[in-house]
This record gives structure tokens, sequence and C-alpha cells, in this order.
């Protein structure tokens, strides 16, 4: 346990989420859980749906991945992963190496690949093999080769795959423009990639978090080389296999100044997004890792989820009515807190939905619960606001919608074929969700 709080940075501040701006289009959905990151959309969104109502278009996919759909004007992209089993011989031998005891999928021959589709008809538009390896690291048998969201701006896509590279394409042509597969950003991840960069002027920021190494990096937009990498400073417990982690960093300003909200393994930093210098850190308190969902913000406070072993949600103020604090938790939750789904803040409302389908609403300001709702099955995916409405998506192809507020309401029960694992992205009216088969487009 770490009770050390320390402020290396002064700023002072009401905190906002970052909007991605690179001319975006109001109907554009650039990265993992939308514009600012944090799972809301604007404008309308479709309530009811099945296999045959208010289905757009429905287009099967090749290979496996989980990473969200991201959409820019015309063209809906998402990243896979195709690959060979390997030999009894080599899965032994392979995982004769790995220090965890979690079910593990081995392979060889894995081809990361990025398809565009047409957003008006799903049809396929480009169809990009991005890089190969050829016995990558073993991951969890619920992961894919392909779970980290890419994120896209005009005339460019950033497809991340963890330690087995990172690749730039020209999205009107297909063109691969650079990669990176660099042994410096290679880490023992044990369970596969799981973390998604964030674009910050011309750099992609992403967690590089394994079990032997553990840090953060900078990659240039333009040509893929390291701009910086900064370790991690926190004392975590000596087990590697309880420093790991693949969260996703939320990028805020801070009175006209970004910082990168940044959860690791026992700790949540802050950064100065330019260079990577550490402004800050606070130790959870008790054990966590392998933490997986992306924080969240409102007025100064991030609400983070610590995932392993057991999973608590933090929230964490660093400041106060235009006034820099010394970042501190503020209060935790204990109860049926998400180790993979990431939360939604909605107004005054904090709501999150347990692996196992227990969704919660807790007050944002106290902490208190409000209450909460066994939805039942099993969530990976990460919970979307539109429209007014909040909608949760089970790994059993079912959506609940529900009506946000004091009480629980809930709206509609939607069942499509296969099972949600990527997050849903919402663009002009219209939801595009991926199953582990097909994706969508509901209008």
């Amino acid at each position: 346990m770490h009770a050390s709080l320390f402020l290396r940075g002064i700023f002072a501040a009401i905190v906002t989420p970052m909007l991605f701006v690179n001319t975006l289009h109001a109907e554009d959905w650039p990265q993992f859980r939308g514009p600012a990151g944090q799972g809301h959309a604007s404008g309308p969104a479709p309530l009811k749906w099945s296999e045959q109502e208010h289905l757009v278009w429905k287009t099967p996919l090749d290979g496996k991945g989980w990473s969200s759909p991201v959409i820019f004007n015309k063209q809906v992209w998402i990243t896979t992963a195709q690959a060979k089993e390997a030999t009894p011989e080599e899965i032994e031998k392979r995982l004769a190496s790995n220090t965890g005891n979690q079910p593990l999928d081995v392979v060889n021959d894995l081809k990361m690949r990025a398809i565009c589709f047409d957003r008006e008809t799903g049809k396929v538009v480009h169809d990009v093999e991005l890089m190969t390896k050829q016995s990558p690291e073993p991951i969890h048998t619920l992961n894919s080769y392909a779970s980290p969201t890419p994120i896209i701006e005009r005339g460019r896509i950033y497809c991340h795959f963890g330690p087995n590279g990172t690749a730039c394409v020209e999205t009107e042509t297909g063109k691969v423009l650079w990669t990176n597969q660099s042994n410096e950003l290679i880490v023992k991840t044990e369970n596969g990639a799981g973390s998604t960069p964030i674009l910050w002027e011309n750099l992609l920021i992403v967690h590089f978090d394994g079990s032997d190494r553990q840090f953060i990096a900078a990659l240039h937009k333009d040509h893929g080389s390291i701009v910086w990498t900064t370790e991690r400073s926190g004392e975590m417990d000596s087990n590697p296999q309880l420093k790991k982690s693949y969260g996703t960093p939320l990028l805020v300003m801070v009175e006209g100044r970004p910082v990168v909200i940044s959860p690791a393994a026992n700790w949540l930093y802050a950064y100065d997004p330019a260079t990577g210098s550490e402004l800050w850190k606070v130790s959870y308190g008790d054990l966590g890792f392998s933490v997986v969902p992306k924080p969240v913000e409102r007025d100064g406070v991030v609400y983070l989820c610590t995932s392993f072993m057991k999973s608590q949600l933090l929230a964490v103020r660093y400041a106060e009515r235009g006034k820099a604090v010394k970042p501190a938790i503020e209060w935790r939750y204990q109860k049926g807190v998400s180790q993979m789904p990431s939360p939604l803040v909605v107004d005054d409302m904090l709501y999150f939905v347990s692996d196992g389908g227990i969704l919660t609403c807790v007050d944002a300001e106290t902490g208190e619960m409000v209450w909460s709702e066994r939805l039942g099955s099993n969530y990976s995916a990460s919970p979307l606001f539109a429209d007014g409405r909040i909608y949760l998506f089970d790994r059993e192809g079912k959506t609940h919608v529900i009506k946000p507020g004091r009480r629980f309401e809930r709206l509609a029960e939607n069942k499509l074929d296969g099972s949600f694992m990527a997050s849903p992205a919402v663009a002009d009216g219209s939801m595009y969700l991926r199953t582990d088969q097909a994706l969508y487009r509901i209008e």
C-alpha cells in the first residue's frame, strides 16, 4: 500500500475534457469513446433495432478484433487480425515462458489489417495489410490481437497493436505511410494489447505497461518515430504479474494547458504531453493492476476503475474553483465496479456496469449509491450516452437502453447476432455497432 500523494507541476483550473479538434465534422467519431473520449455522442440516436428492424446495412467481418469503429466523413474504419493456430509443440514451448496462469491463445503468422467501409453502403473500400509478425506473444482467450481502437483524422488513420506495432494509413488511397515495430516498444503484456492511443497535436501518446517494463511513450504522427518515453515512477508490487496494465489515457485541458491523465498499475499519473514530464501521481491506496477502463472527468475530478484484484471506483480531485489542489482521492466505491467496461458520467451521476452485468448509479459528488440493477449477462464494451439515453452492450449481442436519473428506468432491449466486445460509434443519427461477426449501421 502506498500513501504518498504529491504534486510536481503547478497548474490551476477548471478542468474540461479536451476535444478532438483536427477539422472534425459534427458527424465524425475519431477515437475510442468519441470526440471527447468520454462516451458521449451529440445529435439523435436510434432507440430500437434488431436483425430485421432499423438496419441500414450489415457487413460480415473476417479475422478477429475488438477495436471500436472510427468515422471520418464518408468512411468507417476498424482494425482486425488474422493468424494461424500454432502447433501443439509450439504452444507448449511458448507457454513455458509465460509466468501467469491465464487461459491463452497461441498463434503464428499474425497479419494486422485495417478495413475501410463506405458509410452509406457498408461496402469495403480498402482492406490493408499493415504489418505481420511470425510468432507474436500469446494473448488471453478473451482478448484479440486487434483490441486497441485506431484514431482517424483528415487524410490519415493511426492503427496501434500494442508491442506488435503501430502503423499509419492514407485514408483516401489505403497506402501505408509508415510502420513502427521497434524493439524499444516491446513489453511483455502477458494477455495481449489493450491500451488505445490518444492524439495530441503531432503526437500519438500510448501506454506500454508490461510485466517486465512500464512506461508511457509518444510517437510522431508524421513518421512514427519515438519522440519521448517516460518510465512509471511509482512503487509497485514485486510480483511482475501485478505490474501490468492496459489502460487508455484521457486528455484534459487545465486553463489552456493540456494534461494527460494516465491510469497504470497502482497509480494514477498526470503528464505533460509535449515532453512526457510527470506532473503528479496518486496512489490507489490498494492493489490495482491490469487496469482496462478509460477514466472519465467532471469538474476537476477524474473517475477511474482499478480493475484487479477487486475493482474500486476512485474519485481523484486535482482542481477546484479555478485553483490547483494537491491531487488526492476524494472518495472510493467498492461494490460491483467495472473491470473492463469504462464508466460513464452524465450530469451529476456516474454509471458503471460490472463485467458480470450489475449496473450501478452513484452520486458523482459524494460517491453514494443511488441505485443498482442486475442486467445479467457479461460485459466488456463501454457504455454510451446518446440522445438523452444510456446504452449498454453485452457479450451476448444484447443492448439495454435506460433513462439516466435517480431511479432505474429501462427504455428498450435490443438483440443482434454475435457478441459485443467492441464499444459503439455514433455519427449523424446512425449507430455503428461491431460484433464478433459483423459491422452494423443502425438508424
